[in-house]
């Protein structure tokens, strides 16, 4: 798959040693730090980009909150993907800007 898609990714640690919200940072930094286009909302963090980078990105950012000290995780993923086109911020945002 080569076109853009959208994944939302909601990363819950359980059974931490720090306050989840630390897990969590360390989560958002790895997306921050992928180049890829994102946005942080309150429960939870939309990434786009092509299909590969992006669930590369939400393995190294569960694996982030499991080296910060979680030792289970809650994962909610909602995906989309066009079998013939990209999927953009542009096309969903436009008319509320």
């Amino acid at each position: 798959m080569e076109h853009q898609i959208h994944l939302a990714i909601q990363i819950i640690p359980l059974n931490s040693k720090h306050h989840p919200y630390e897990a969590i940072d360390k989560a958002i930094e790895v997306i921050q730090q992928s180049g890829l286009r994102y946005e942080v909302g309150p429960m939870e963090t939309v990434i786009e980009g092509p299909y590969e980078a992006v669930m590369e990105t939400a393995r190294k950012a569960q694996q982030a909150c499991l080296l910060h000290g979680a030792n289970e995780l809650v994962v909610n993923m909602k995906l989309h993907l066009r079998k013939d086109g990209d999927v953009t911020w542009e096309e969903k945002m436009k008319k509320y800007s």
